[in-house]
């Protein structure tokens, strides 16, 4: 089987200007995910998915391939993720004859993953086969849980407040020890089967069979404005430190 890890890496950034090449603890953002990719012995190429030059330099001095530019009209800030592998998969196909048989899809904000992770990752997919392995965490803040969100709704002159299921708020359990277990979907790592890219729906997390991995809430992670990099540097530190295992 063919597994090849995608780093998609666009380089017009809106929310952090620059930052898959910015400097996290020492690095370029990017670098972490490519050298994550490549102590995998489960992934047989490593590849950056990007429209900027100067992305594709740094990717390939931490020993990416860069074999294509990424068309600009698939590096828009609304570009969804499906055309942008559909494009890497169908270019080593046309040019290289190389066949895909499963994606590794790492984004570089979220840098707290380590290579046991990946690899565990792609062990759960060749042995359940599914079609998408999907990284959740655990919803650890209470007052985040759907059985608690409400939306108030008009009835008459008053309102009755229904939570995310639903239900009148009322009947949800009043103890957070109570609440059922809910989890929330993070970058950390997914894998894939191509053919989940294609049809009338598809979604790079879709597919008839899904299969969670699930790790510690302390993972659920992204880079979407200045304030969350601090936040990642300071969880990737404790990570280095020995502090979380």
């Amino acid at each position: 089987m063919k597994i090849v890890a995608i780093v998609p890496a666009r380089g017009d950034s809106k929310g952090v200007p620059g930052k898959n090449i910015r400097n996290f603890c020492g690095k370029p953002l990017i670098a972490w995910a490519i050298e994550t990719a490549l102590k995998s012995p489960l992934i047989n190429r490593t590849i950056v998915s990007t429209d900027s030059p100067e992305i594709a330099k740094v990717a390939k001095k931490y020993g990416a391939e860069t074999p294509f530019l990424r068309p600009k009209k698939l590096a828009g800030s609304a570009t969804q993720m499906e055309p942008v592998l559909r494009h890497a998969i169908e270019w080593l196909k046309k040019y290289e004859n190389y066949k895909t048989d499963a994606i590794v899809l790492l984004m570089p904000p979220n840098s707290l993953r380590n290579v046991k992770q990946v690899d565990e990752a792609i062990e759960l997919f060749l042995k359940k086969d599914p079609d998408v392995v999907i990284p959740l965490s655990e919803l650890s803040a209470a007052h985040h849980h759907p059985y608690w969100i409400v939306q108030p709704v008009k009835r008459g002159n008053s309102y009755e407040l229904l939570n995310a299921i639903g239900q009148n708020v009322k009947y949800a359990p009043a103890r957070r020890q109570l609440l059922p277990k809910y989890y929330v979907k993070n970058d950390l790592v997914f894998v894939l089967k191509p053919k989940i890219l294609y049809g009338k729906n598809p979604c790079y997390f879709g597919g008839e069979k899904q299969e969670p991995y699930i790790v510690s809430d302390f993972y659920d992670e992204d880079i979407n404005i200045p304030s969350d990099w601090e936040k990642m540097e300071n969880k990737f530190r404790q990570l280095k430190k020995g502090m979380i295992k």
